[in-house]
């Protein structure tokens, strides 16, 4: 173990002297790994940020409620595509099925329902503002999702049932409409034609790229949204939406939920649902699959460009063997073994290309700090990453040298101290 001790320094001082020595071969050498790792690490750290991003936007719509639709999310169970034709005549939901679900599922801690929708133009005097989403929910639907308001206050179950017309404004919403140092509760916004009065606005959270935020929201109560456009299931939507309670798992809140809606909708026992009951997961699971797929393309990617680092490390130990040459005969003359010979290099190489991985990850820190402040986009560095930098420089470095430190330790000693 001593001796294995005592090469592995050796060989890490010698990959510095070729480091001093031989500076513009090795750093060319280096800078193949270097770009390499940049290469990949980035596209890993970019696709792993996104995939975050994703997750967590996605998350925000509850990872345990069960939506209740007309469009399934994905292909339904035992289907291998999207049968959109079958699905198309299906009837929406609706309030009354809503309160049916909510009477007659045991296992539901809270049911709402919701309709999602480009907002018209809003408007405050001379602001206004044009992309905001537009979301009309009953009056359940702040305990089926977790609603952080900053000021004011939710609906009441009279606003909700007689659809009053009040609404409540996102982070990003309020701020457009109403200058730096007003106060937007009790006053009123144009949405529609009408005066909605503001009575509450929602804590920022933050941008999304599948726009989950309630940043650039308005939220206004289900009944009076209904009075201001046609439900037809295609471009309007409704979802009702249901919480199980905690001691109730989604399987058996499913199973629960089919046996009120075929009873509601009258679906014969041989016929199939009408309706689809989507879950996060389904978006989850085509999330993983996709981005699965861009793990291995970036691997692909970034592989070249460490090939062509690969190829700089094993040119570099073949020319440090070839110097070399005279000490590795004198070394084997005194007794030193083939494998003290092979492990010298073959450290040595992992020591140069681990160098030179270090290196492509520093740039790669400073990149991602870069850009995330330049583009407002959270990318990060995570420690998976880095790990992973370190093993596939580790990895080139091993496969790169091997065959250099093999043709070294197989060096007949008197051959080598001939050498010239």
């Amino acid at each position: 173990m001593g001796i294995v001790f005592r090469i592995f320094n050796e060989s890490i001082a010698l990959a510095l002297r070729e480091l001093r020595v031989n500076k513009l071969r090795t750093i060319l050498t280096l800078l193949g790994i270097s770009i390499g790792i940049f290469c990949v690490i980035s596209i890993f750290s970019s696709v792993d940020s996104l995939e975050n991003n994703l997750r967590t936007g996605i998350g925000k719509l509850g990872n345990d409620v069960v939506y209740i639709n007309k469009f399934p999310w994905g292909p339904e169970e035992g289907e291998t595509e999207y049968a959109w034709w079958r699905y198309w005549n299906r009837p929406y939901a609706t309030f009354e099925e809503m309160k049916r679900v909510q009477a007659g599922v045991s296992g539901a801690e809270a049911t709402a329902i919701s309709i999602w929708m480009g907002g018209p133009v809003i408007k405050h005097g001379d602001r206004s503002v044009n992309n905001a989403t537009l979301n009309g929910v009953s009056q359940d639907f702040n305990e089926v999702m977790d609603l952080d308001i900053s000021q004011g206050r939710y609906f009441t179950p009279q606003e909700s049932m007689s659809g009053a017309p009040i609404a409540i404004l996102g982070a990003e919403v309020a701020e457009e409409l109403f200058p730096t140092g007003m106060d937007p509760l009790g006053k009123e916004v144009d949405v529609f034609g009408d005066k909605l009065n503001v009575i509450g606005v929602f804590a920022r959270e933050g941008k999304s790229i599948v726009n989950t935020s309630n940043d650039n929201l308005i939220m206004v109560p289900y009944f009076y949204l209904t009075t201001k456009v046609k439900v037809d299931g295609f471009q309007v939507e409704p979802s009702i939406m249901v919480r199980p309670k905690p001691e109730v798992t989604v399987d058996e809140l499913k199973d629960e939920i089919k046996s009120v809606m075929r009873a509601t909708r009258r679906i014969a026992p041989k016929q199939k649902d009408n309706f689809a009951m989507n879950q996060i997961s389904i978006i989850s699971g085509q999330i993983s699959s996709l981005f699965g797929v861009l793990d291995v393309v970036a691997l692909i990617i970034g592989g070249f460009a460490i090939l062509v680092g690969g190829f700089g490390i094993a040119n570099i130990m073949f020319v440090s063997v070839r110097e070399r040459t005279n000490l590795i005969g004198i070394k084997k003359a005194l007794g030193a073994k083939n494998y003290f010979i092979l492990l010298e290099f073959l450290i040595e190489s992992v020591i140069l290309s681990l160098i030179g991985g270090i290196i492509g990850l520093v740039l790669v820190f400073f990149t991602v700090k870069g850009l995330s402040a330049a583009i407002d986009f959270a990318l990060v560095l995570d420690f998976r990453n880095i790990m992973r930098g370190i093993i596939v420089s580790s990895v080139i470095g091993l496969i790169a040298g091997f065959w250099p430190a093999w043709s070294a330790s197989r060096l007949n000693p008197v051959d080598a101290i001939r050498f010239k």
